[in-house]
C-alpha cells in the first residue's frame, strides 16, 4: 500500500496511466481510454459454507446517493449501487454498468455505453437514469450536499448556482444505452469519479421522494439490495438476482449491527460473532490498537482521508482569524497521532492527506504554545472582548472521535485556558447540526473520491453550501480553485492548488489533525473483501472459506 503514498504528480496521474486505448476500429475518438473489465469467477472455496458476512457500523445518514455524503452511508451505497465503472483492488477504474468508454479528442468529451443491466425490480437500467440522477443532484432545489462532485462538468456549477439551464449541463442520454458527458476542461481523474457517481431509478425516484428510506421502495442495481432496515438495530443485504455480474457475487447475506461502542465490537469479533471490525466502516478501541498490532493481527492501510476540526466563523470568537489560529498551533499533532490513532497516522498541518499533499511537511508548524497565547490575546484585542463566549466542541460518538476531543478539550485549557465544553452526538444529528452552523469548533474527516488535492480544497469555494459549514468565504480562493478547474498544465496546475491550500491555512477556518489511515482486524475466513486507496470497502468479491482451505 505504500506505493500509494504518492508524490502529487502520480496522483494527478493515478486515473489516466492505467488507460489505453480500445473500441471499434475506426472510431471516431482520437483518444480512448479504455478500461478493463474485473470479471472473477466464484471459486470452489467460496461454496464451502454458509455465505453470510457479519459486520457492524454506525446508522447510515441516508443510501440515497444523491444525498450521500458521509463514509457509512457510502459504504452502504457501494454494496447497493454500481455505476458506469468500479475500482478495482488497486484503486483503478474498470468498466462495470459501461460496456465501452470512448474519449474526445480534446479529452473532454466521454461517451459511455451502457450494457445491459436491471434494476433490483426488474426496470432496465439506462441512460436517462444517470442524466436524471447527475442533474438533479446539481439542481439548487434539490439541496444536495455532495453537488460539488459534479462541478467538472460543463455549466455544473452554474446551474448549481441558478444562472443556467438543466439542459445547459454537460450531461445528455443520447438513447437509452449512450451516456454523453462533456467536461469544462480534461480531467484525466474522470473515469476514478464516475465509480463514485451512481444513478438512481429515475421513475422509482420521481414517484416517490421517499423512495430509499424504506426496504420495500429502494431500488438499487449493484451486487446487493436492502432486505432490511431496523433503525438503530440492523441493516441486511442480500445478493441482488439482477445485477448483472451476479456470477461474481458470491456472499448471499451480509447482516451489519450498529452497536456504537467499539470495545462491544471487538469483543464480538473475538467471540465469532462478527466476521469484520474497524476500518473503514467502523473503529477500534483506543488501547486495543498497540496489543492487536504486537499481535500480528491488526492490518492497516494508508488511506486518502484528513482527520481535522471546522470553525464556524459566524460565531464568535471565531469571527477572528488571529484566533482561529490560535486553537490550531495550540494542538499537538504528533502527540495525537502517536497515542490516539497509534496505526501510522502523520500528523496534519494542512488539509489534504499524505496521499495527495502539495506540502507534506505542512503550512505551519505543530506544537506552537507560545504563539498561540499570542495570537489568542491579539484576537480578542480586535474584537474588543475581554472574556471569550461559551465554546463548544462537537463532534460524532465514537472511541477515537472522544479521546481526541478530550485531548483538544485539555490542551486548549492548558494552552490557551479557555474551558472547551464538548457534545457528543450520532453521525445523522452531528451532520444536521453542522448544516445548521449549531456548532463553534466540530470535528470532520473526509475520504477523497479522486485521489487529488482538488477533491479537499473545492468543498471551501461557496459560503452557503452543505461542505462548507465553517461559513468562511474568499473571493480570491474560489477563484483560485475555479482556475485548478481549467488549467491543463500539471506543474501550473499544483501551484494554484498550493496556492489556494495556503491561503486556506492562512485564514484558518479549519485546521488538520491527521492524515490518517484504515486499522483494522478481520477473519481469517474471510476473503476477497477489497479496500481501495480511497478507503472505499467494496464486498462485491468477497465470500467465507472454511479455515486451511
Amino acid at each position: 500500500m505504500t506505493k500509494f503514498l504518492l508524490s502529487y504528480v502520480s496522483a494527478f496521474l493515478l486515473a489516466g496511466s492505467v488507460l489505453s486505448a480500445v473500441g471499434s476500429a475506426g472510431s471516431a475518438f482520437a483518444s480512448q481510454p479504455a478500461l478493463s473489465i474485473a470479471q472473477e469467477k466464484p471459486t470452489a472455496a467460496s461454496h464451502s459454507r454458509e455465505q453470510i458476512l457479519r459486520l457492524n457500523m454506525e446508522e447510515p445518514a441516508t443510501l440515497n446517493p444523491i444525498f450521500a455524503e458521509d463514509t457509512v452511508s457510502g459504504a452502504l451505497i457501494r454494496q447497493l449501487y454500481d455505476s458506469l465503472t468500479r475500482l478495482d483492488e488497486d484503486g483503478n477504474p474498470v468498466l462495470s454498468l459501461a460496456s465501452d468508454m470512448k474519449l474526445s479528442p480534446d479529452k473532454r468529451t466521454y461517451t459511455f455505453t451502457l450494457r445491459d443491466a436491471k434494476w433490483s425490480n426488474g426496470d432496465p437500467v439506462t441512460a436517462h437514469d444517470f442524466e436524471y440522477t447527475w442533474k438533479h443532484a446539481l439542481d439548487p432545489k434539490t439541496g444536495s450536499p455532495a453537488a460539488y462532485n459534479y462541478n467538472s462538468i460543463k455549466n455544473a456549477q452554474a446551474f448549481s448556482a441558478g444562472k443556467a439551464r438543466s439542459e445547459d449541463v454537460g450531461v445528455k442520454a443520447l438513447d437509452d444505452k449512450t451516456l454523453q458527458v462533456v467536461l469544462e476542461s480534461p480531467i484525466p481523474f474522470f473515469p476514478t469519479m464516475v465509480s463514485f457517481l451512481p444513478a438512481v431509478n429515475k421513475d422509482v425516484a420521481q414517484a416517490n421522494p421517499q423512495w430509499a428510506t424504506d426496504p420495500k421502495t429502494l431500488v438499487s442495481n449493484g451486487p446487493f439490495r436492502l432486505d432490511q432496515w431496523e433503525h438503530r438495530n440492523k441493516i441486511v443485504l442480500v445478493k441482488n438476482s439482477s445485477y448483472w455480474e451476479q456470477e461474481a457475487v458470491k456472499l448471499e447475506r451480509v447482516e451489519i449491527f450498529m452497536i456504537a461502542d467499539a470495545s462491544t465490537e471487538l469483543s464480538m469479533f473475538d467471540k465469532g460473532e462478527l466476521d469484520w471490525a474497524g476500518n473503514p466502516i467502523s473503529g477500534l478501541p483506543i488501547d486495543a490498537i498497540e496489543p492487536l498490532m504486537k499481535e500480528g493481527k491488526l492490518r492497516t492501510k494508508p488511506k486518502a482521508t484528513s482527520y481535522y476540526i471546522r470553525f464556524n466563523t459566524e460565531r464568535e470568537p471565531f469571527t477572528n482569524a488571529k484566533i482561529r489560529k490560535s486553537f490550531a498551533y495550540a494542538i499537538n499533532r504528533q502527540e495525537i497521532a502517536r497515542h490516539i490513532g497509534q496505526a501510522g497516522q502523520t500528523p496534519l498541518m494542512g488539509i489534504t492527506p499524505i496521499t495527495a499533499s502539495l506540502r507534506p511537511e505542512g503550512f505551519f508548524a505543530d506544537n506552537q504554545p507560545e504563539e498561540a497565547k499570542k495570537l489568542l490575546e491579539e484576537g480578542m484585542k480586535e474584537l474588543g472582548i475581554a472574556k471569550l463566549p461559551e465554546i463548544t466542541y462537537l463532534y460524532n460518538i465514537s472511541d477515537r472521535n472522544k479521546a481526541i476531543a478530550l485531548t483538544l478539550q485539555a490542551t486548549w485549557k492548558k494552552v490557551l485556558g479557555v474551558e472547551v465544553k464538548l457534545q457528543s452526538k450520532e453521525t445523522k444529528v452531528v451532520l444536521d447540526d453542522q448544516e445548521r452552523g449549531k456548532f463553534a469548533i466540530t470535528r470532520s474527516s473526509w475520504t477523497a473520491d479522486t485521489n487529488d488535492p482538488v477533491d479537499f480544497l473545492q468543498k471551501f469555494v461557496e459560503k452557503y453550501s452543505s461542505s462548507n459549514i465553517t461559513r468562511w468565504h474568499n473571493p480570491v480562493y474560489a477563484e483560485l480553485i475555479r482556475k485548478s478547474y481549467v488549467e491543463t498544465d500539471k506543474e501550473k496546475r499544483k501551484q494554484i492548488l498550493l496556492d489556494a491550500e495556503a491561503l486556506l491555512m492562512e485564514e484558518m477556518p479549519l485546521t488538520g489533525i491527521f492524515s490518517d489511515v484504515n486499522a483494522w482486524v478481520q477473519s481469517d475466513k474471510l476473503k476477497g473483501v477489497r479496500i481501495d486507496p480511497l478507503s472505499k470497502m467494496d464486498l462485491k468479491w468477497a465470500y467465507l472459506e472454511e479455515k486451511g482451505e
